[in-house]
């Protein structure tokens, strides 16, 4: 991949220094052309390796001024497209073993073994939590992140007992971690520039009656499945026993894999209503109630040993037919994006294998590789959505002719478009047969693309030409590993 998009996603960051920012552009560039590296095996050399070390540990560099020029980038291409914008909202945790893990914090008490006196032994997971907004088209095409926040957690002593105290619905929002959902929505909003083309989608832990009281102030959409069954109409019943009154408008397939990859169809009984939810007893005083459409879908008769596909949807977008409750059930079913977004960034990234010893350093790097995680994620929609797409929306003229080289000639004839590029990336094999015109001219800089490797008896510019392969493969393997999800269709969805 060339450095053009390296320029794109970070002509907005500003570090304080031109040096700063040059490194930047530079260690971007070299991640996004060996993802799943190692650090010192990704910059090359220990030069670059130790300067890399540096611009981790410097105290003018955050997270949040290394997104910059992405997020900057995230709204371009959103201005660019029409119709409405998904932003899919989740949080996920990278676990990490360390010597000392008070130096990164930790995400959540596990619980292991049982022991002699009958207690299970339970210990603090050493870790970081991302809480990430990912815009996507309407046709799941991943336009880059809106948010992003990183943070650990510190306490866990006496919280259990801390709930059963008081109740969690009269604290009020600020105080609690949920204020990410927040956030995240108001800054995604203020960036998208049209807070009436965006659809904040979101799991059951956004189900928070904060989140439809600022999507109101701020005048933009969301779509959540529901947690909790909310008082309703006039505050005498609930949402569940309205909706159970409700006829079913029709049916909607939809088509998923479990864990084990295995695919799986569903026909789900279709519902939907216009009510009065009202908010939590305790906040009865703070925020009035709101007009929105909950839809339910239910499967039937689903086969034993698997759990039924039961999804309880609430938003403030408009439903007036059985068409809107299915398509709104087809926006929610991209949901799934963004967990392949975190699937690509941990098992693509291998952000779990670094090495950096504090917090701080953790998610200056984790930053970066989000940058390249959507990258690939891109390719990959890019490559099932529009096959035939030119190539130079992808590589540089100087790949392109490297590439051309590398190709067998039994392939010359064949279109050179994205899903050629793809299916070659399929079969990196074919790199060990001596099948490559030699290069010439402005190709012969790609040869120092990898390591110097011990002497062997073929073609100079052998390397260069694997380095390409090897780009392609990452966007020709993607769709496998990540068609093992659900819902990595635009019509798929995923067991509740």
């Amino acid at each position: 991949m060339g450095q053009k998009w390296v320029e794109t996603e970070t002509a907005g960051c500003d570090l304080g220094d031109a040096r700063l920012n040059r490194r930047l552009g530079a260690m971007l560039e070299a991640l996004g052309e060996r993802p799943g590296k190692s650090l010192p095996t990704a910059f090359q050399d220990w030069s670059n390796t130790k300067a890399a070390y540096r611009f981790f540990s410097n105290g003018n560099v955050s997270e949040d001024k290394i997104l910059e020029g992405h997020f900057a980038a995230s709204a371009l291409r959103i201005q660019a497209t029409d119709g409405p914008i998904l932003i899919l909202q989740d949080t996920t945790e990278f676990s990490f073993k360390r010597s000392a893990p008070e130096k990164i914090g930790f995400t959540k008490v596990s619980t292991g073994r049982k022991l002699k006196e009958g207690r299970y032994q339970k210990h603090a997971v050493c870790g970081l939590l991302m809480h990430a907004s990912l815009a996507i088209t309407s046709d799941g095409l991943p336009l880059g992140l809106t948010a992003a926040k990183f943070w650990s957690r510190a306490k866990f002593k006496g919280t259990a007992a801390l709930k059963r105290k008081i109740n969690p619905t009269r604290v009020p929002i600020e105080q609690k971690e949920s204020m990410r959902w927040l956030d995240n929505l108001r800054l995604s909003t203020e960036l998208a520039g049209a807070p009436e083309r965006c659809v904040h989608v979101g799991d059951r832990e956004s189900d928070i009656y904060e989140l439809y009281c600022l999507a109101e102030e701020l005048g933009t959409n969301f779509l959540v499945r529901s947690c909790v069954d909310r008082l309703a109409e006039d505050g005498g019943t609930t949402i569940a026993k309205v909706m159970a009154e409700v006829q079913s408008s029709g049916t909607h397939e939809v088509r998923f894999r479990d864990a084990q990859g295995k695919d799986h169809r569903a026909v789900l009984s279709v519902r939907y209503a216009t009510m009065t939810v009202r908010p939590p007893i305790g906040k009865q005083r703070k925020y009035r109630h709101q007009d929105l459409q909950i839809i339910h879908a239910e499967e039937f008769d689903p086969p034993e040993g698997r759990a039924p596909v039961i999804w309880k949807l609430i938003t403030n977008l408009p439903v007036a037919t059985h068409a809107d409750a299915v398509h709104k059930l087809e926006w929610y079913a991209l949901r799934w994006k963004i967990e392949t977004f975190f699937r690509t960034l941990k098992t693509g990234c291998r952000i779990e294998e670094l090495r950096l010893a504090t917090a701080d350093r953790l998610a200056n790097c984790i930053a970066l590789c989000c940058v390249v995680a959507w990258r690939v994620s891109w390719l990959t929609m890019l490559c099932r959505e529009a096959p035939e797409a030119s190539s130079a929306a992808v590589f540089t003229e100087a790949e392109r002719r490297m590439l051309e080289l590398a190709t067998p000639d039994r392939k010359r004839q064949e279109p050179r478009n994205l899903d050629f590029l793809c299916q070659s990336g399929r079969a990196p094999r074919r790199l060990s047969r001596p099948r490559f015109r030699r290069a010439t001219g402005d190709d012969r800089h790609m040869a120092r693309l990898l390591p110097p490797r011990r002497p062997r008896r073929r073609s100079p510019y052998r390397n260069a030409a694997r380095h390409l392969w090897v780009t392609a493969s990452q966007i020709g393997r993607l769709p496998k590993f990540l068609g093992h999800f659900p819902g990595s269709g635009p019509s798929a969805g995923r067991a509740a």
